[in-house]
C-alpha cells in the first residue's frame, strides 16, 4: 500500500507536525509513505516539495500573494483577521506527478494559501483513487473562513460573512461553497475529524451531506516525548531552581485567538486567591515572543524563542509544573499533547478538542470558556495539588491509550485498506 501525504507546510504549523508525525508513525508499521509539501524545512527524503526550482518558489510565492490580494480585495482593504481566510483559488496540479499516480491512498490535511486549488482537487478527484482529508480546522466545510466562531452559515449555504463585513448573500464566502458543493457533491473523499468536537461539526455543514466523516486523533511518539528529571531540564534550560514555572507558548504568543490577555487577568486573580504561590511563580515562554510581551505580567517572563530542536522541546515541557493554553480556538493542540506525554499537567479553556485531552482534576484542569477567574482557579488546583504523582501518572496514560503512534497509525491503516476494498 503506498499513501502520499499532503500538506502545504512539512513542520511549520500545527497541521504540519501533525501530518509529519503520521507520515512517521505509518512509516514505523511498514507502510509505504511519503509526504508531498510546498514547503519543505528538513532533510527527509521521503518528504518532496513542489518547490524545486527558482521559478516555482517564485511562481508558488505570486499564487500566494494572488489569493491573500482577492480576499483583501473583498474586506474592503482591510488587513483584520486577513489570514483567517483561504479562497484555494490558485494552487499546484498535482495530478500528473508520479508519486500522484503510484499512490493507492491520497490523504490531504492543510493545503491553503495557495498549494491546492479547488480545481486542483478536482484533479486529484479524477484520478479514482480513494482520497481521505483529515480535517485540521473547519475551512473544509466552510465557505472560506478557518474557524467560524459563532456564525453557522455554513450548516446552510455562506453568505453575508462577518468576517468579510458583507451584507450580500452572493459574496466571496458563497463563490467559494458553491465551488466546494459542486467539488464534493458526487465524490468519494472520506472526512477525518481530529477530535470529535471537529468531527461533529463538519457533520452539520451542509457542505459534507451524506458524506462519511469519521474522528482519528493526532499521533505523537512517545519515544521522542518522554518524562526527564525537572532539577536537570531546568540546569540544562538556565531556569530556576526555586519557581513554580508555567509554560505558555504558540507559534505567534501574541496571536488574539490565543487569549493572552486572559493569562495576564488570571495571574492578577492569582495574586489576589494564592499571593504566597504568585510571589514564587514564573512564566516561561516559548514561541514567536515580542519584547513587550515581558511588560504584561508582573511576574517574572523567560523568553525560551522559537524551538524547532525536538531534544530542547522536550527538556522544556519536563522543566515547568505545568503548561498553560488561553486559546480561544483550537483543534486539538500538538502542544497538550507534547507536555501531557512527559507527564506535564495542563489548564485550559473548554473549547474545541481541549476538553477530550484534558480530562477535568484527573490530568490537569478544564476552565470555563473566556473566564480568567477560573482560570486562575485551574493555575492554583494543579500547582497545590498533593497528587501531583497522580497527574504525572494521569497525564502519560492518557496518551499511551488514546493518542500513541501505534494506536493512531493501526486506525489510519483500517481506514485506508477499508477503502481500497470498496467497490468501484
Amino acid at each position: 500500500m503506498k499513501v502520499v501525504i499532503i500538506n502545504t507546510s512539512e513542520r511549520i504549523g500545527g497541521a504540519a507536525v501533525a501530518a509529519n508525525r503520521l507520515m512517521h508513525a505509518l512509516r514505523m508499521t511498514g507502510v509505504d509513505v511519503k509526504m508531498l509539501v510546498r514547503d519543505k524545512q528538513t532533510n527527509d527524503g521521503q518528504v518532496i516539495s513542489v518547490n524545486d526550482t527558482f521559478a516555482k518558489r517564485l511562481l508558488n510565492r505570486f499564487r500566494f500573494l494572488w489569493e491573500r490580494g482577492i480576499i483583501f480585495l473583498n474586506k474592503k482593504c482591510k488587513r483584520e483577521n486577513l489570514f483567517k481566510l483561504s479562497i484555494a483559488d490558485t494552487g499546484v496540479d498535482l495530478s500528473k506527478m508520479s508519486l500522484i499516480k503510484e499512490a493507492d491512498i491520497i490523504h490531504l490535511h492543510w493545503i491553503n494559501q495557495g498549494f491546492l486549488s479547488i480545481r486542483d482537487i478536482e484533479e486529484l478527484e479524477k484520478l479514482g483513487k480513494p482520497i481521505v482529508w483529515t480535517m485540521h480546522d473547519m475551512w473544509p466545510f466552510t465557505g472560506i473562513c478557518h474557524h467560524a466562531r459563532e456564525c453557522d452559515n455554513y450548516q446552510r449555504r455562506c453568505g453575508h460573512c462577518f468576517f468579510l463585513d458583507s451584507t450580500k448573500e452572493r459574496d466571496l464566502s458563497e463563490k467559494v461553497f458553491s465551488e466546494k458543493k459542486e467539488l464534493f457533491e458526487y465524490s468519494g473523499f472520506t472526512f477525518v475529524g481530529c477530535s470529535k468536537w471537529l468531527t461533529a461539526l463538519a457533520q452539520k455543514s451542509n457542505l459534507l451531506l451524506g458524506k462519511e466523516i469519521v474522528a482519528i486523533p493526532n499521533p505523537i511518539d512517545m519515544e521522542l516525548f518522554y518524562p526527564m528529571g525537572k532539577r536537570s531540564s531546568r540546569e540544562e534550560l538556565n531556569l530556576p531552581s526555586d519557581k513554580q514555572l508555567l509554560l505558555f507558548g504558540a507559534l505567534n504568543v501574541t496571536d488574539k485567538r490565543k487569549g493572552i490577555e486572559y493569562l495576564v487577568k488570571a495571574l492578577d486573580y492569582l495574586r489576589e486567591i494564592n499571593p504566597q504561590l504568585y510571589k514564587n511563580m514564573g512564566l516561561v515562554v516559548f514561541g514567536q515572543v515580542k519584547d513587550e510581551i515581558k511588560n504584561l505580567f508582573s511576574v517574572p517572563v523567560y523568553p525560551m524563542g522559537y524551538l524547532d530542536d525536538s531534544e530542547k522541546i522536550v527538556t522544556l515541557y519536563n522543566a515547568v509544573d505545568l503548561f498553560v493554553t488561553s486559546s480561544l480556538e483550537e483543534n486539538l493542540p500538538n502542544t497538550i499533547m507534547e507536555a501531557m506525554t512527559c507527564g506535564t499537567p495542563c489548564v485550559g479553556f473548554n473549547i474545541g478538542g481541549i476538553p477530550e485531552m484534558i480530562e477535568h482534576k484527573k490530568n490537569g484542569y478544564v476552565a470555563e470558556y473566556m473566564s480568567a477567574e477560573d482560570l486562575a482557579q485551574g493555575l492554583d488546583w494543579v500547582l497545590n495539588n498533593s497528587g501531583k504523582d497522580e497527574l504525572r501518572y494521569n497525564c502519560m496514560e492518557k496518551v499511551k491509550k488514546e493518542y500513541a503512534s501505534a494506536i493512531i497509525a493501526g486506525k489510519y491503516i483500517a481506514l485506508y485498506q477499508r477503502l481500497l476494498k470498496k467497490p468501484e
